[in-house]
């Protein structure tokens, strides 16, 4: 039996991180990263799978129409609030099932940050590309699955060598790894998060009828300072926190 994954019971918690305008690396490194893959025109669709409060919608052209989905009603909720662009639609509905939209109707569809918090997300992945048009693209932002999986990868410092580096326990193995939105409270809600190896992703747009034409691992833009700085900086811009991967549907 699927999990219920929907951010509704952190909706609040979530809200105040993301905001109207994203957090620190929306703004500093997904936005900006998706502005120079994603060849927006005006008059083109977008569809927006997992958006949340729909930071997306509001970094892009105002004259882009756009349809966000979410599972969570009071994240849709709080994207209406925030969005009052005519051409911007939200929807609440479960990505893993028949999307409401009309199929091959959209020339771009993302999900950011939002497929490693799906159950089979392989689901998610093919109604995903039965919305994009026959040459459309869809791109796919989530946390990087080789370093940057909950409980299982952690820093290490190597004093000998002066380097930190990036400790990994469990990779190819499937994993359902609860995420405690408040640490050290009782009553905290729990959300999920679905790790899965990168050919998990690839095999899935794959199969659904594309192409990977781009794949970009993009890495944190801040920069330490005092003692340990050289080594805190070498071990950021080597190992990316985001994976990102672009297709083309091809049928």
């Amino acid at each position: 039996m699927r999990s219920n994954t929907s951010w509704s019971p952190v909706a609040d918690w979530y809200g105040k991180i993301v905001g109207s305008s994203g957090h620190y690396f929306h703004q500093h490194v997904i936005l900006p990263g998706l502005k120079k893959l994603i060849n927006l025109k005006i008059g083109e669709k977008v569809l927006d799978v997992g958006c949340g409060q729909g930071v997306y919608a509001r970094a892009i052209d105002s004259r882009v129409s756009y349809i966000g989905v979410d599972i969570s009603e009071k994240l849709i909720e709080e994207a209406r609030r925030l969005d009052k662009n005519k051409r911007h639609t939200y929807i609440v509905a479960d990505a893993r099932q028949s999307l409401p939209v009309p199929p091959q109707g959209f020339d771009h569809v993302v999900s950011i940050l939002a497929l490693q918090n799906i159950e089979d997300a392989a689901d998610a992945i093919a109604n995903m590309v039965s919305t994009a048009t026959i040459g459309g693209d869809i791109t796919l932002v989530i946390n990087h699955p080789c370093f940057r999986i909950p409980r299982q990868s952690s820093w290490g410092v190597d004093d000998t060598q002066k380097l930190e580096y990036r400790r990994i326990n469990r990779y190819m193995s499937p994993l359902k790894i609860p995420i405690n939105a408040h640490p050290g409270d009782e009553k905290s809600p729990i959300t999920w998060t679905f790790h899965e190896p990168l050919s998990y992703y690839i095999n899935a747009l794959t199969t659904a009828g594309c192409v990977v034409n781009a794949c970009e691992e993009w890495v944190s833009d801040k920069e330490s300072q005092g003692k340990a700085r050289m080594r805190e900086n070498r071990a950021r811009s080597e190992f990316p926190l985001f994976l990102t991967l672009q297709a083309i549907r091809l049928r």
